[in-house]
């Protein structure tokens, strides 16, 4: 089936060119941080807490001190002699009744109290790495070892350990959304309820290359320098420098090659903040590479969510309301969106693609002494996306329509956009039932019971399952942002500096951690400007270079980013023009520009971009007064709206019965992505997300015991997903433009793990049918299929 995608340009955009970085990439040529080599750097190594909970009562470090290669040992009761600040998070949040979140201090190292397995308390400085690990293990820590509230299903219960003593209940905000008694009103004249209890399950990030950190000051500048595997180097400049009282000018921070982030690297952390001023208090380069252990126990977390809905529909299954109430868990301290993504970024997404008319949603943010959740692939839109799903897949069971003509009739249809939901998003585009469509004949639903009496002639169970979905995507007005209570904007800058030769380097305030901006950003220039492809080069993750920057995050490069990029290009071809019209000796109106090259309107007279990029540069004969010499503009871009990709993932699957295993056979998306600028990125950006849906689903599951130990600290206990676990993707784009930004992108990065979970698990709900298994929960792993079978068969056996 050919791909629908929507295109714009000629030359460049809209054609799947190989990624440059590739090259670099896969030859071993990649820069990361790990790689940096500093003479006369010294190792750091962290001293963990053992313990969820614990006062710290004494810290003795004299054996250590004493041990081969230490040059220092320092404490987090030695950052508060320094005044150093707590890591701020980056929303305030307020409550049902007007009150800011619960905020409690996070310092870099522990001073009181541990909160969660792997919280730094002391950090080694050594020669080897090797040398700091050991010293660090001859510190003796005398613990007060306290209960801990690690099960967020009883966090809130009076009778809980307080993970913060002035916070009784646990409770961070209790945050409520919508109409409570407009849906109350629904469900009093409701013909069918439907009630679910559903797990968003807690997930690692897990990316390729694990957090890393160099800090290297100079001490002749008084200036510091902090490399470091950042999503988001700017955002990590301006906290660090509050945090240590920095002046911005005296601290450059640069991610180079980042090896992958899901959200878990947009975050200040400890290590780096320790780092940083450590390298400053004792003038010495200091090198931190997390193992994978460390990565476990302190990398950012995902979902965590225990949520109670329900639906009502009248008699001929419309959606009336819609009541969700849901646990967030955040762990023992605030990160930087750590109380937006289970408010802002899920409750606005319930609507999904339903026009139901009334909707209440009540957040309760808990803490528990666990490491911190806060943003993953996705970042509350699966979680929201997850919820609905699964309850429309419940509603058709109740009243007997069928899923798919269920959803049909409460879709909001196309000619209804721009659509304003009850919970204040407008949704500018789409067309839901059209990626459905797509998606039912991409998948062969016409010859599914065929395939399913094939398999059960095999001995194996055949469900087919349906997802239909709309997310936020690119970035929210900082007009927004400020009256929702971000302490920071969401604008992006880019510069584009045109060479006298005619290149073009753009510097970027997004960062690639795996995306292809060297190849997306480079297609935006060559088409607009009609330069060679080649002759366009990108420099990113370096204050120093790039003007301002929010970094990439919630599929923003493109919609925000590559909409500063396009701002930028109209400055350039603005002053390309007043130097063409001076040339041409034309009016300034009458000169116009296509793709490489300026020409007067209704003559044959012209003059290429290179020529002008030329004379930009040698300004012989044009007034200096009315054009400054050079081709070199900033523009910065603040989006009007989120944008809202949107679509339909099917999943088809098998089971048996006798083990409880799980064969993915087919994964159909197609998805609303707006215009595309590479369509070969845009799928390999879905291909991850929905391996990283298909894990949500089926295999990851982060674990903790009651004492607040991390049972899955290790990938043999975590399982990812592996290359044979899935089969090959169906992957079709049929494109809405969005109507408020230039490129009329709408993002792409998180889709798979928006759409694609409850795909999956209503497919297994609907092979588990026959068997009598009404509910499961993610991650649906072989054994818990095998006892709700069981279980089934018994309930039915008794009956």
């Amino acid at each position: 089936m050919p791909d629908s995608t929507e295109h714009f340009g000629s030359t460049s955009v809209g054609r799947s060119v190989r990624r440059r970085e590739d090259q670099r990439l896969l030859r071993g040529q990649g820069r990361y941080v790990a790689d940096l080599v500093v003479p006369d750097a010294l190792e750091a190594a962290f001293l963990r807490s053992p313990h969820a909970h614990a006062r710290i009562l004494a810290i003795d470090t004299t054996a250590a001190r004493a041990m081969p290669g230490v040059v220092a040992i320092l404490t987090g009761a030695d950052q508060r002699a320094d005044k150093v600040g707590s890591l701020p998070c980056g929303w305030v949040v307020r409550d049902r009744h007007g009150n800011a979140n619960a905020e409690p201090p996070h310092y870099p190292l522990a001073v009181d109290k541990a909160r969660h397995v792997g919280e730094p308390v002391a950090v080694v400085l050594a020669g080897t790495k090797a040398e700091a690990r050991d010293a660090a293990e001859a510190i003796l820590v005398e613990y007060e070892v306290l209960d801990a509230a690690s099960d967020l299903a009883t966090a809130l219960s009076p009778e809980a350990p307080r993970v913060w003593d002035h916070l009784p209940g646990n409770l961070c905000c209790d945050w409520e959304t919508g109409d409570a008694a407009a849906v109350e009103a629904a469900f009093a004249r409701a013909a069918h309820r439907v009630r679910l209890e559903l797990v968003n399950n807690r997930l690692v990030p897990a990316p390729m290359e694990p957090r890393a950190a160099v800090a290297v000051p100079d001490t002749a500048m008084g200036t510091m320098t902090l490399w470091t595997t950042s999503q988001n180097p700017h955002t990590v400049r301006g906290t660090l420098c509050g945090i240590l009282d920095i002046p911005e000018t005296d601290l450059r921070v640069i991610s180079p090659d980042v090896g992958g982030g899901f959200g878990t690297k947009i975050f200040l952390y400890p290590e780096e903040t320790t780092l940083t001023w450590a390298a400053r208090r004792i003038g010495r380069a200091i090198r931190w590479i997390s193992d994978r252990t460390e990565a476990f126990l302190t990398d950012v977390q995902g979902r965590d969510h225990l949520t109670e809905a329900e639906l009502a529909l009248d008699e001929d299954g419309i959606f009336i309301g819609l009541r969700v109430v849901t646990l967030a868990n955040v762990g023992a301290y605030l990160t930087g969106g750590a109380t937006a993504i289970p408010t802002y970024y899920y409750a606005p997404l319930l609507p999904g693609v339903y026009r139901t008319p009334a909707i209440w949603a009540n957040v309760k943010i808990t803490f528990t002494n666990t490491v911190s959740v806060d943003a993953y692939r996705g970042a509350g839109r699966p979680e929201a996306s997850y919820v609905l799903e699964r309850l429309v897949d419940e509603a058709a069971k109740v009243t007997g329509i069928d899923r798919v003509m269920l959803r049909r009739r409460n879709f909001i249809q196309a000619d209804q956009f721009p659509y304003a939901t009850p919970l204040g998003l407008e949704y500018d585009s789409g067309d839901h039932e059209a990626t459905l469509r797509l998606a039912m004949q991409a998948a062969g639903m016409e010859g599914f019971e065929a395939r399913r009496e094939a398999a059960r002639a095999r001995g194996r169970l055949r469900g087919l399952g349906v997802s239909t979905y709309v997310e936020i995507a690119g970035g929210t007005p900082s007009k927004v942002v400020g009256q929702l209570g971000g302490r920071g904007g969401r604008s992006e800058s880019a510069q584009l500096r045109v060479h006298p030769s005619g290149a073009v380097t753009v510097f970027s305030g997004a960062h690639s951690h795996g995306q292809g901006h060297e190849t997306t950003f480079a297609q935006i220039v060559a088409d607009r400007l009609g330069v060679p492809f080649e002759k366009v080069r990108l420099v990113q993750g370096d204050t120093d270079q790039v003007p301002f920057g929010r970094g990439t995050a919630a599929s923003r490069s493109l919609v925000v980013a590559g909409s500063a990029i396009v701002a930028a290009m109209e400055k350039i071809i603005l002053k390309g023009r007043r130097i063409a019209a001076h040339r041409l000796e034309a009016a300034l109106d009458d000169v116009v520009f296509e793709p490489g090259l300026f020409r007067v309107a209704g003559t044959d007279r012209s003059i290429t971009f290179a020529q002008i990029a030329r004379a930009a540069y040698t300004p012989h004969d044009y007034p200096i007064e009315e054009i400054e010499p050079g081709l070199d503009e900033t523009a910065f871009y603040d989006p009007k709206n989120w944008t809202f990709p949107g679509g339909c993932h099917i999943c088809e699957l098998e089971v048996d019965p006798d083990t409880g295993e799980v064969f993915l056979e087919k994964i159909v998306a197609v998805d609303d992505l707006g215009a595309i600028i590479n369509p070969m990125i845009v799928h390999g950006q879905i291909h991850g997300g929905l391996a990283q849906g298909a894990g949500q689903a089926l295999y990851e599951d982060c674990r903790f015991d009651q004492a607040g130990q991390m049972l899955t600290a290790s990938f043999q206990d975590y399982a990812l997903p592996r290359a044979s676990d899935l089969p090959s993707y169906t992957v079709l784009t049929h494109g809405t433009p969005c109507e408020h930004n230039p490129l009329k992108a709408k993002g792409c990065a998180e889709v798979g793990s928006v759409g694609l979970p409850p795909a999956i698990v209503n497919a297994l709900l609907d092979a588990l049918a026959e068997c009598g298994v009404r509910d499961i929960a993610m991650p649906a792993t072989p054994l818990s299929i095998w006892q709700a079978i069981q279980a089934a068969r018994s309930n039915s056996a008794s009956a």
